[in-house]
Formats: structure tokens, sequence, C-alpha cells
């Protein structure tokens, strides 16, 4: 074989090859568009823009939010926990500071006050902006915890009682998760499986190690106690058809006590409501429209007019929201 035939059978078989290689090209061109696209997704986020402001700012201040890092792993927020404090901290700051601008405006230019009641105000103003911000960011996380753990503990009979028929059929236990993260994606249940799924099939953990880790992040004690109890069972040999059988039966005893007690918190909520939105009102509608006929508190904050319109506009309304939000937290999703 000469040297230019095998130069020509080189040229071929490279032909051959890019050929190959061509169709491929624009999905790997797509995938990192995406990849590229998700980056840029994730550095537009709010915490990881505070971050690279404060990140390195904020490490003296990490230990005063000891709490924080525990409230974040239990609601479940994917944000890390010094991107949060980071978020926080300049939150913080820009309401402080915008606060410092509007509120001597305001007391200057509309109220026309003195600039030392100017000044007096805008302390206030800013403490009250600073300290507002910091307990709302504290806050959030743990009302979503607690909102989790609800949506957790109200499934939890009806979840045990279908690992007790996977367990009585003989499944495996990561195909029992596998299969309660497929019944539907709203349920904080089927969640929590699919998290435990994800750690066995993408992360490579045994199925042990992956309930162990979803019983320490978990905001439900009654969970926890379930994926223990789990792998003891598993440890021990025991059936787990009946130990899931004996936990739904739990869970539903519970469940019932529950809402017998929340047809007690209801009644007595409802007296509360009568009292305070519907005949408290009432009264005070007649008594400062008296007022004002008769002349009384026609100056400062007495103004039977002012008192009028702040109960009208501000105060039912805001006692209307507040009872819903009381309601929104003793009610059970589903």
């Amino acid at each position: 074989m000469t040297a230019n035939s095998v130069i020509d059978h080189l040229k071929k078989a490279f032909q051959r090859l890019q050929n190959a290689l061509r169709p491929h090209s624009p999905s790997l061109e797509n995938s990192l568009g995406s990849s590229q696209k998700q980056s840029e997704n994730e550095s537009s986020k709010p915490q990881v823009f505070a971050y690279r402001v404060l990140g390195e700012k904020t490490a003296k201040l990490l230990p005063l939010f000891k709490d924080l890092d525990a409230n974040l792993l239990r609601s479940g927020m994917k944000v890390s926990f010094k991107g949060y404090v980071s978020l926080t901290l300049l939150t913080t700051l820009l309401a402080s500071a915008s606060v410092c601008v509007i509120v001597p405006l305001f007391a200057l230019l509309f109220f026309q006050l003195s600039p030392f009641l100017s000044l007096v105000y805008t302390v206030e103003a800013t403490l009250f902006a600073m300290a507002f911000s910091i307990v709302g960011f504290y806050l959030y996380p743990i009302i979503r915890a607690d909102s989790r753990k609800r949506n957790l503990e109200d499934g939890l009979p009806f979840s045990a009682g279908y690992l007790s028929i996977l367990a009585g059929a003989g499944v495996p236990p990561a195909q029992m998760f596998r299969s309660l993260a497929r019944i539907d994606p709203s349920l904080a249940v089927c969640q929590e499986a699919r998290h435990i799924v994800r750690d066995v099939e993408l992360f490579g953990v045994d199925i042990i190690s992956a309930m162990d880790s979803a019983s320490k992040r978990t905001p439900s004690d009654k969970f926890k106690a379930l994926l223990e109890g789990f792998i003891a069972t598993m440890h021990s040999g025991g059936n787990l058809a009946k130990y899931f059988a004996e936990r739904s039966r739990q869970y539903m005893r519970l469940k019932k006590i529950a809402l017998r007690s929340l047809g007690d918190t209801l009644a007595v909520l409802a007296e509360f409501y009568v009292v305070l939105l519907v005949a408290g009102p009432l009264i005070m509608v007649v008594m400062l429209a008296v007022m004002a006929i008769l002349g009384g508190g026609d100056g400062g904050l007495l103004n039977p007019r002012l008192l009028l319109s702040l109960l009208t506009y501000v105060g039912i309304p805001t006692g209307s929201i507040i009872f819903l939000i009381m309601l929104d937290m003793i009610s059970p999703r589903r």
C-alpha cells in the first residue's frame, strides 16, 4: 500500500468521523446554552447578589443567627445560610436608608414639623424598619417550617397505610418511596419521598442513610418517628407491614382528636370575632357619632371623625386579616 492510498484512507476516516459527530454538535451547544442560562438565572437571585456584596463582611455576624441555619433546613428553602443572612442584612440596610430619606421629607414638607421632631421621628422609624426587617427574615423560615410540618402530618395516616400495603406485597424499601413519590406532587409526604429517592438514585446513598438524613431535616416529629421506626424495624428484621399498619391507626386516632379540638377552637374564635369585630365596632361607631354631634374632642388625636376613619379603614381590616391568618395557621390543609 502506497503512502498516497494511506493518506486517502485517513482522510475518508476523518470525514466519516466528522459526519458522525456533526448531528450531535447542536445538542451539545443546546446543553451548554441551557446550562449557561441556568447559571445566569442562579446568579440573578437576590441572595446570590447579596452574598456577592456582603458575603465576606458578614462572617463575624453569623453566630448571631445560629438558630437560623436549622430553621432554613427544616423549612425546605433552597438557599444557603450565608446567602440568606447576607440578604437579610442587605435588605435591612436598604430599608433603613429609604426610611432615613422618606420620613424627614414627609415630616418637614407635608406635616411641617420642627427639625428636632423630624429627627426624632426619623430615628424611631429607622429603628422600627431595622427591627421589622430582621424579625421578618428570621420568622419567615419558622413559618415555612410550621406550614411544612402541618402538611406532612395531615397526610401521614394515609401515607403510612399506603406503605403498609406496599410492605405487605414484598416491595423493597427504595421502591416503596419511589412509588410514594409518584402519587401526588403537591403532597408534602410525596415531596419528602422524592428527596429520599434523589439521595439514593442521584447521590448513591443507601436507603437507610437517606432516611436518616430525611429524619434530621424534617420539621415534623411524627414523620421523624416514622422514619426512625422504619430504620429500626429494618435493622431488627421485623414485620414492616404490621409496623406501618399500627402507625397508620395511631396517626388516624391523633388526627380525629386534633379535628375534635379544632372544632372547639373555632367556636372560641367565632365568639371573639363577634365580640371584637362585629359588636365592638358597632358600639364604637355609635359612640363616636354621638361625640361628633355633641362636638367633643375637636382637636388632636381625639377627634371623633379621625377615630371613626381609623376604626373603619384601619382597625376592622387589620383585625379581619389577623383572624384570617390565625384560621390559616390552625386549619388543616386537606
